[in-house]
């Protein structure tokens, strides 16, 4: 029941965020590792299973478990949730079980309703979790706007880049998948995309680590605005000598 542990589940499960919180100082990881295995094991849940009520009831256990660290009640053991006790203050705890009840998207096959439920769940799912993360690092509540927006857009270049995984599992990824309606999306987010500098500004530099796992996102959103066909053909990426560089111009 270690970080260590929800290190590994970072780095075999989500291999960018597990590079962002490898670039941030020793102390951030302790809440970094936790709060991003949670996500993963989140995440995960509505796939484990063809049966809807056996996925809601494993999002459940998760909306348990954060209720209990958030009332300081004795939170079940987990290698997950143990060391996520440790760390979580209660308005993370809050913050993050909308993500959760956001995730219930996944499970079902229906279409976002529109453009206001696609942003909403974006929101939940990738502001939330960079928001709960610079909270519990120390970040002033004014902050919070400009980090979930971020957020916001880093889950947007995270999700574009799933479409065709999505679509293979029988969902409907997005709303206009045309590619204006793509265009669209990603002009909207590169338009309202805090800076590095704005964030560096606006966060101690401790919970300046929470924004680390978007350092590709600018990069990622401009590459699809330029040429949206790579969402359908999966090609959206940056080289590997381009996503180490800029990792370690935005950790430095």
């Amino acid at each position: 029941m270690s970080v260590q542990a929800c290190a590994e589940i970072v780095q075999r499960g989500d291999p960018d965020r597990f590079a962002a919180a490898m670039a941030a100082p020793v102390d951030a990881r302790r809440v970094l590792f936790p709060l991003y295995a949670f996500n993963i094991e989140v995440a995960r849940a509505p796939w484990v299973t063809e049966e809807p009520m056996i996925a809601e009831m494993r999002l459940q256990w998760w909306r348990d478990a954060l209720e209990e660290i958030a009332e300081r009640r004795h939170v079940r053991r987990h290698e997950v949730t143990t060391p996520l006790a440790e760390v979580l203050p209660v308005s993370s705890a809050e913050i993050l079980d909308q993500l959760i009840a956001a995730r219930r998207w996944d499970i079902y096959k229906e279409a976002f309703e529109d453009s206001d439920h696609f942003a909403e769940y974006l929101k939940k799912t990738g502001g939330s979790l960079m928001w709960a993360a610079a909270d519990a690092l120390g970040a002033h509540h004014t902050a919070r706007e400009t980090v979930e927006a971020f957020g916001q857009s880093t889950a947007l270049s995270r999700f574009l880049r799933a479409a065709p995984a999505l679509e293979n599992a029988g969902r409907i990824p997005l709303v206009d998948g045309t590619l204006e309606g793509i265009s669209n999306e990603v002009r909207r987010a590169l338009e309202g995309l805090p800076s590095r500098s704005t964030l560096k500004t606006m966060l101690p530099e401790l919970a300046f680590a929470a924004v680390l796992e978007g350092w590709q996102t600018d990069p990622l959103l401009n590459q699809i605005a330029q040429n949206p066909t790579r969402v359908a053909d999966g090609t959206i990426g940056l080289s590997e000598f381009r996503r180490r560089s800029r990792l370690i111009r935005w950790a430095l």
